[in-house]
């Protein structure tokens, strides 16, 4: 424990060891034993090897994205000791490792982003103040890159989806309000499987019920993009329509200048 591992790798590589594993059969003896040996354990190296195994079964078995045990120790007859442990869980199993996921703390995390995986959205909340609502991950990234490329600062990283309802888009404004340093909205959407005009509705009824005080600036692409359009446009509400990401992310920046 306490150890940067980073600088570890620069100055003593040959103390981390790293055993690939075939995930078809799982680690074989020789797997084992060189994990053990790399250990250095002072004790039953077959009891050892055990504890090993038990760790792999439970990252396989319970779906996890992590299993960090740090510190592990020795007691004085050199059996292990898994001191302390950090371990991450696949949200996408939760379906089958409901036991699991019956224990999260939700206090323990930002409530936005509790309220995001309730509507099925994804969402990280940021410190800039420039509130962003796109689909799919790529793009979103790819919108807060060109939002600070334009001297702007992104409040969040918010992906609807290719599926997302009317619903659910008026969920992603209220999620995105809630965050006091925002000062304007940019809508990015590169309909595919999404549909323009669902996401038009959204922000008309968003707009409406939110009553938003801010600047929303809106790129639409694609899928019935011409009947999103038109649905912005027939709302009467002061939306700033965009040609593209890049324009999108001048408006927005110039919109809290």
């Amino acid at each position: 424990g306490g150890t940067s591992i980073e600088d570890l790798a620069e100055s003593s590589p040959e103390k981390i060891i790293k055993v690939p594993i075939d995930i078809r059969t799982g680690p074989s003896e020789s797997d084992i034993s060189k994990v053990v040996a790399g250990l250095g354990v002072s004790g039953d190296e077959a009891a050892a090897g055990e504890q090993i195994k038990a760790l792999y079964n439970l990252f396989v078995d319970k779906d996890c994205t992590m299993v960090e045990v740090n510190p592990l120790a020795e007691d004085v007859d050199g059996n292990l000791i898994a001191a302390d442990a950090k371990i991450g869980f696949d949200d996408n199993a939760a379906f089958r490792q409901k036991d699991v996921h019956a224990q999260r703390d939700h206090t323990q995390e930002d409530p936005r982003e509790v309220a995001a995986g309730k509507w099925d959205l994804n969402y990280i909340g940021l410190d800039g103040n420039i509130g962003c609502m796109v689909n799919g991950a790529g793009l979103a990234m790819s919108t807060m890159d060109i939002i600070s490329l334009r001297g702007g600062s992104p409040a969040n990283f918010l992906d609807v989806g290719g599926s997302a309802n009317v619903d659910q888009i008026k969920a992603a404004f209220e999620i995105i309000t809630t965050d006091p340093a925002v000062k304007a909205i940019l809508v990015n959407i590169f309909g595919g499987i999404m549909q323009c005009d669902i996401i038009a509705e959204g922000i008309v009824e968003a707009s409406r019920s939110l009553k938003l005080e801010v600047p929303v600036i809106v790129r639409l692409e694609g899928t019935n993009v011409e009947k999103g359009q038109q649905i912005l446009k027939d709302s009467g509400l002061e939306l700033i329509s965009a040609n593209d990401l890049d324009d999108a992310a001048q408006k927005a920046v110039a919109s809290i200048a």
